[in-house]
């Protein structure tokens, strides 16, 4: 399934952008007899950084051309990043693309084996550099916060707080602890408690605290809500967000939560065998993918056989505009679920296969009809018709098996070329 959202519309707020995500549906796939829609490709597409990506004019973190390989198993394969002072971004792949191995050589626990790695403009790793984690002021959270719990909340907190190097001694850091607590919205009475007396969101605003203490420039996070539920990981995600934002800390989000990325940051850089696919804004990596193994990997996608001239896409959901085609002739074309909307005068048919409900919407496999240039053997450019697809619907009344359903597609399309 893909789907681009309309391009001609003003940029998605993030709020909008993380409903149309946290909302999907896993990729149904459909059996071999079914047309290519549902079939993945037999390889990924080798990653590529989107061009469009301009270099910050005030870059905190500059990654340039690293590489790290365990044994004879190569995990980064020359990553190059620029991150913005202040600004938040997730790196998101799937396990085993090397987010988590980036984010140890960011923080210091490891080096790289080439390139190098620097910090308001001093080099900290590669090259001959070597800066040790205690000195580079950053903050890092781990996946199940790493609390210590033989110690209360309040020590927790100020572990690595020096009373001798604080005016006021100890009772300084008591008033830093119940300042921080206060920072990340707990009761500063919460202090006097152990950490398996909180709840999995509370550790980890303890865990964020903790960090905070040594007033980082830099903050790692390393999928740091994955072990909390549903509802409570999205109010931590805010809550975080928030607090870290007031700061004006430098973040990281490392991911493999598509929603929590788009979502959280302000820039999304998407890690695949050890590369960065893309790197760019939320909006402009969900609606314009690189790639199509990056299409699929952000959201539920609908792809289409589709024969493109000029900047017009032609398939069996009739003419869809691209902007910026790759190539012309066979392509492949990728729309989001949600651009394709039931309207009782949509010039395209579908027949409803089956559908799977999930509360505020309704997920709707459909397979479309064969066009009339196609059925009366006019046209053979492309293969269109019989392909099965799936769209969203919040109301799973109109939309039942062996319904035929009138569909209208919006916004544009994005077009990528047939992988020889």
């Amino acid at each position: 399934m893909i789907e681009q959202a309309p391009i001609e519309q003003a940029p998605i707020q993030k709020a909008a952008m993380q409903k149309a995500v946290t909302q999907k549906a896993p990729i149904q796939r459909a059996p071999a007899d079914r047309a290519a829609v549902d079939q993945a490709p037999s390889r990924l597409p080798e990653p590529r950084i989107n061009p469009s990506v301009a270099t910050s004019t005030d870059s905190h973190l500059v990654i340039t051309d690293v590489t790290r390989n365990f044994g004879s198993q190569s995990v980064l394969k020359g990553v190059n990043l620029s991150i913005a002072r202040g600004g938040t971004t997730a790196i998101v792949g799937p396990s085993g693309s090397g987010k988590t191995t980036l984010l140890r050589l960011i923080a210091g626990f490891d080096h790289p084996v080439t390139g190098s790695i620097s910090l308001n403009g001093a080099r900290v790793a590669g090259d001959g550099a070597w800066v040790p984690a205690h000195k580079r002021h950053i903050g890092y959270v781990a996946q199940d916060g790493a609390l210590f719990p033989h110690l209360s909340v309040g020590k927790n907190v100020a572990f690595g707080l020096d009373p001798a190097k604080l005016p006021g001694g100890r009772r300084a850091v008591e008033d830093r602890v119940r300042e921080l607590l206060e920072m990340v919205s707990l009761d500063p009475d919460m202090a006097k408690r152990r950490p398996h007396e909180l709840s999995g969101g509370q550790q980890q605003r303890v865990a964020l605290a903790r960090a905070l203490a040594r007033e980082p420039e830099l903050m790692l996070l390393d999928e740091p809500f994955s072990a909390l539920d549903a509802g409570l990981r999205v109010a931590t995600r805010r809550a975080v967000a928030n607090v870290l934002n007031k700061a004006g800390v430098t973040t990281i989000l490392v991911t493999h939560d598509q929603a929590e990325a788009l979502s959280f940051a302000d820039q999304v850089a998407v890690m695949r065998g050890g590369k960065l696919a893309q790197i760019g804004n939320p909006f402009v990596v969900y609606t314009r993918p690189a790639d199509r193994a990056t299409a699929e990997f952000l959201g539920d996608a609908v792809i289409l056989d589709a024969w493109m001239e000029g900047s017009l896409a032609t398939c069996s959901l009739g003419g869809i505009p691209v902007r910026r085609p790759p190539a012309q002739g066979r392509v492949q074309l990728m729309l989001r679920p949600e651009q394709i909307r039931i309207a009782e005068d949509g010039p395209i048919r579908g027949v409803v296969v089956d559908t799977d409900y999930f509360g505020p919407e309704t997920t709707v496999r459909l397979k479309l009809a064969v066009p009339p240039e196609l059925a009366s053997g006019g046209d053979h450019r492309y293969t269109g018709g019989g392909e099965i697809i799936t769209i969203r619907h919040w109301n799973a009344s109109i939309a039942r098996p062996g319904m035929e359903l009138c569909l209208r597609v919006v916004g544009e399309g994005v077009a990528f070329p047939i992988e020889p």
